[in-house]
């Protein structure tokens, strides 16, 4: 069964929403999930039923990759989903189709790029920081917890539990803990 996905940023796309319906029923979409959402939203409340609604042997079917995924590590996050589930996908307008081999390679090369990008930035980020730390310049994240640890021992002392003493001071309770035990 082939389930389509159509999504807009705003309702103010309307010709968008409507062409891109119109293409997901070409392209032989028995079922349709249909929101107009921003792609940052937290809830994308449509995009979940439609891959949940997914059963082995099913395509997932958009007419463009960026009506599927944020990023490209969050498209590799649901192509695993989908993997998992036994569902392929295809992006109309890209010709990916992961029900083919050819499709699958240029699913996996997108995944790949994705994660070389990911190991450069980090790669960069290392070396800024070990060049920060030579200068001076990196000292880390400033102790919080430790600070107050007087403060702590202190509220101990006249008989206020951890739980209350992590509220008053703002810090956790693993820090309070970590603070009576040492």
């Amino acid at each position: 069964m082939n389930i389509g996905y159509a999504r807009t940023s705003t309702i103010e796309q309307e010709a968008s929403f409507e062409a891109q319906q119109a293409q997901l029923k070409a392209a032989g979409c028995e079922k349709v999930f249909c929101e107009q959402v921003s792609a940052v939203a937290s809830e994308r409340e449509q995009l979940e039923a439609a891959l949940d609604y997914a059963r082995e042997a099913d395509v997932l079917v958009v007419t463009k990759l960026d009506r599927l995924a944020r990023s490209v590590p969050h498209l590799c996050e649901i192509g695993k989903r989908l993997d998992a589930k036994g569902v392929g996908l295809k992006v109309l307008d890209q010709a990916i189709d992961t029900t083919t081999p050819t499709g699958r390679l240029m699913f996996n090369m997108l995944g790949a790029i994705a994660q070389f990008e990911r190991e450069l930035i980090r790669e960069r980020m290392m070396v800024g920081i070990a060049k920060a730390k030579a200068e001076g310049k990196y000292k880390g994240r400033a102790p919080t917890a430790r600070v107050k640890a007087d403060k702590v021992k202190q509220l101990r002392a006249t008989g206020v539990g951890p739980s209350e003493i992590a509220r008053q001071l703002s810090i956790s309770r693993t820090s309070v803990f970590r603070i009576l035990t040492a």
